[in-house]
């Protein structure tokens, strides 16, 4: 059995494998900023829409999808068309937290470190 001991002196500010941030121009932290935010948004929404069709079945998302199938000749089990829904939506959340945390990896270059572990004494 192999067990790991992490200490402050691992943890340090100044240690390489804690300093992930990434430093850009202003600008592109901007546009990074908002886009990630923006799609990590919209996939968490669109995730929740999949999810409530794949347990309910009367939903916006799901009625859409299976008047198209339907539209276009294709008939699937509700069973697997359930159970798509279901893996899709959560798919689509991990999506969203995944760009959303890559997303907070970007800093500008006047930006600072994050003050984590200190106190603020000024009044």
């Amino acid at each position: 059995m192999i067990i790991f001991v992490i200490t402050d002196s691992d943890m340090a500010e100044d240690s390489p494998s804690h300093d992930r941030d990434i430093v850009v121009p202003m600008r592109l932290y901007k546009t990074v900023t908002v886009f990630s935010t923006l799609i990590a948004i919209i996939s968490v929404v669109l995730g929740f829409l999949l999810l409530d069709a794949a347990v309910l079945s009367l939903s916006l998302i799901g009625d859409l999808i299976r008047f198209s199938l339907n539209a276009v000749g294709i008939s699937i089990s509700p069973s697997i068309l359930q159970a798509v829904f279901a893996f899709t939506g959560l798919g689509s959340i991990g999506v969203g937290a995944v760009v959303y945390i890559l997303g907070t990896r970007f800093r500008a270059e006047g930006m600072g470190k994050s003050q984590e572990g200190t106190t603020d004494t000024s009044e």
